[in-house]
């Protein structure tokens, strides 16, 4: 067992069977278990979720993992931000009790074999985009689901989709975990927060606030235009913006994740992805 004490309560766990040993004893005193992963480079978004875990569970854990078997390009996983002890600091500000933050080889032991069906979640969207992301995002939150065994665990909107393949894991699996969906988190100026900000250009930075202006506009005209106009509108839009390669814009029902142009469903949802410079960007608003 690796354990390192900070300045702060805050516990730093390496091995999967120190935190599981360490949560299980807390478990069997009555705690309840809040789970946040993440990748690290934490943010203001990441931050919030972690406050939003203490005001439903006892004990807060996070992970900061890298896991590689999610990146479809091998220069996106070895440039992956990773300011660790920066990413320490501002969790024992938010009073997190426990981060696990593991080496790949505790993670995955030789060639492992993974797949699980996720109905269309993994062939449209970002699915269809990144192929076999999905399956590496379920196979290593099963992993982590199996050491922490929270009793509830944090995803954020920003990435709704990966919340939809989550949700849907826990149901096709059965697991015994409550998942809450957090608000994204957005700069003063609009701009989605996310680790991959800091490696837009200050003009990229500028050109990339179409994509909650468009958004905005979405939820704007929701009341008074179709759908099919409400995207014909922002194709456009997307398209005359300066520094913007459209990847797609789609309203969805988000309950079952397919695509409308009827405005009947209780939840509904536009999503845009792009690419401004070399960054990849993802949001999303809901709408109804």
């Amino acid at each position: 067992m690796t354990l390192v004490k900070t300045d702060y309560i805050l516990k730093i766990f390496n091995s999967r069977q120190a935190v599981h040993n360490y949560l299980n004893e807390l478990r069997s005193s009555g705690k309840s278990i809040g789970f946040v992963p993440t990748m690290g480079a934490l943010h203001a978004g990441h931050l919030s979720m972690i406050q939003l875990a203490r005001q439903k569970a006892d004990v807060i854990v996070c992970s900061i993992f890298v896991n590689p078997t999610q990146f479809n390009d091998k220069k996106d996983l070895e440039n992956y931000p990773r300011p660790v002890e920066d990413d320490i600091r501002k969790l024992e500000k938010v009073n997190c009790h426990v981060l696990f933050i593991p080496d790949v080889d505790e993670m995955y032991t030789g060639a492992e074999q993974w797949n699980i069906e996720l109905g269309n979640l993994d062939k449209i969207l970002e699915g269809k985009i990144r192929p076999g992301h999905y399956q590496g995002v379920t196979q290593i939150v099963k992993k982590l689901f199996d050491t922490i065994n929270p009793q509830y665990a944090f995803f954020g909107q920003k990435d709704y989709q990966q919340f939809m393949v989550i949700s849907y894991m826990i149901k096709k699996l059965f697991l015994k975990i409550k998942l809450v969906l957090c608000p994204i988190i957005r700069e003063n100026d609009g701009l989605a927060m996310s680790s991959r900000n800091i490696y837009l250009s200050p003009d990229d930075r500028k050109n990339a606030l179409a994509l909650s202006k468009v958004l905005i506009k979405a939820k704007e005209h929701f009341q008074t235009k179709a759908i099919p106009q409400i995207k014909k509108e922002a194709e456009s839009f997307l398209k005359s913006a300066p520094g913007i390669e459209v990847e797609y814009f789609e309203i969805f029902n988000a309950n079952s994740f397919e695509a409308t142009s009827s405005k009947r469903p209780t939840s509904l949802i536009a999503l845009v992805a792009a690419k401004v410079g070399s960054i990849r960007i993802i949001d999303n608003m809901i709408l109804k």
